[in-house]
């Protein structure tokens, strides 16, 4: 197998930016891929003002921000990343849309090229059926933001070299990460416990147990969380976080998955959280407000 010099990523959204930041901060030649060219320039845009902050606060060396702004390429076709030794999928959270993306990708990778999926709740075995080499495939899933949170949960598939594995292994080390692994059940380790906790706080505030305020406050000062619970799932967004229920509720069909039913109204009001402007709180002004 093919030692990783070069990574290519597909979608520029925030984590696909996120991810291309790291590795390109890592000193990996990156591609970032999206089919839209303002997406690209969005996500490059974000990239450099992040790699400037950390500049500036002395998370990096002077330089190491603009050095690191070199190494990262833009493509919108897909052919652009044919000759990346890894290529890391952060696509929308939908087997579909990913499937799609992998059937598209066969005859383009290189030979001995790895392909992973930074999917935070999909099957990593069902997503490698659909590619050229499921024994070249792996989950790697980064928290978000990927350049500011340590972990990164690694998943094998059922098909899943050791090879691949301990590549993907040498990697994760090399980016300054800490490599959590997970089997392939359904929302792996982080978000089957995550997200259960996001949708009892919903359920809280869903059945008039506390107001928004008072379980986001009731969260950070009694149980010593950064954010409360609807304000992170506003940060994650209410679109992945009822994705990734149903991924859980559908999976292993237990009644204790069910996404509430004001996370669905939610989302089909297209209140998606700071994404939008709108979620469990209005972002419209210099400080947040509860919308209930």
């Amino acid at each position: 197998m093919t030692s990783v010099k070069s990574v290519g990523v597909i979608g520029a959204g925030q984590m696909g930016s996120g991810i291309a930041h790291v590795f390109a901060q890592a000193g990996y030649d990156v591609v970032l891929h999206d089919i839209s060219d303002e997406q690209i320039a969005n996500a490059m845009s974000s990239i450099e003002k992040n790699l400037t902050r950390q500049a500036v606060k002395g998370v990096i060396d002077q330089g190491a921000d603009s050095a690191a702004l070199t190494r990262i390429k833009t493509t919108n076709l897909l052919d652009g990343i044919g000759q990346c030794d890894l290529v890391i999928e952060a696509a929308s959270e939908s087997q579909a849309i990913k499937k799609e993306i992998f059937a598209a990708l066969k005859g383009v990778l290189k030979t001995g090229a790895i392909l992973a999926s930074n999917t935070s709740s999909i099957s990593i075995t069902g997503l490698a059926a659909a590619t050229e080499h499921p024994d070249h495939f792996i989950g790697i899933h980064f928290m978000n933001p990927a350049p500011v949170m340590k972990l990164v949960e690694v998943i094998r598939g059922i098909a899943t070299s050791k090879e691949t594995f301990e590549t993907t292994k040498d990697v994760i080390a090399s980016l300054g990460k800490i490599m959590a692994v997970s089997e392939d059940f359904p929302a792996f380790i982080v978000n089957r416990v995550l997200m259960p906790m996001i949708n009892e706080a919903i359920y809280t505030l869903y059945e008039g147990v506390g107001s928004v305020e008072g379980i986001d406050t009731g969260m950070k000062l009694g149980a010593n969380h950064p954010m409360g619970p609807l304000e992170l799932a506003d940060f994650i967004g209410l679109d992945i976080c009822l994705a990734i229920m149903q991924v859980l509720y559908e999976g292993l069909a237990d009644s204790k998955y069910r996404p509430c039913p004001l996370l669905v109204k939610y989302v089909e009001a297209g209140w998606l959280g700071r994404k939008t402007g709108r979620g469990f709180y209005d972002y419209s002004g210099d400080i947040p407000v509860p919308t209930r």
